[in-house]
């Protein structure tokens, strides 16, 4: 009985996945919304900032929610009025939307836009109830007997 030697046909199957991504890539529905360069700082042991990169958008245009544990901007631009004809576009001017998921221990403290730059500082602030407690070691304390 003969064996059959499947590993050519795999290989050559390989060669086709870039094309097959691409095609996966072009028969999805495009977001109409984009999202814009950042950074995440971490300032000290706890306090940290999300930097945004918004050229061109003032405070106005950006709207920032703070839910339980997410952490939504956004800012959707009007369409000018003004038929201004681009020689090059390079920023986009486009709607955009980010969302960054929270620990339930961080909290939004401010935000500030300086240079075209968003800045958001968090703060974490951990409860009492979840915050290391130190036990002593000694005798535990007499229980009395209730029963008797």
């Amino acid at each position: 009985m003969r064996n059959l030697e499947f590993s050519p046909l795999m290989r050559s199957a390989s060669l086709y996945s870039p094309f097959n991504q691409l095609f996966d890539e072009l028969e999805r529905p495009k977001n109409l919304s984009k999202e814009l360069p950042y950074n995440i700082l971490k300032l000290d042991a706890d306090q940290f900032q999300i930097v945004i990169a918004a050229p061109g958008l003032t405070e106005g245009d950006i709207h920032i929610t703070a839910t339980q544990n997410s952490l939504s901007v956004s800012s959707e631009l009007e369409e000018s009025d003004q038929e201004i004809e681009y020689l090059h576009k390079g920023l986009s001017g486009a709607a955009f939307s980010q969302k960054f998921e929270l620990a339930e221990t961080i909290k939004v403290v401010s935000a500030t836009m300086e240079n075209g730059l968003l800045k958001i500082d968090l703060k974490r602030e951990i409860p009492e109830s979840l915050k290391p407690r130190r036990i002593q070691i000694g005798k535990p304390e007499s229980v009395e007997d209730t029963a008797s």
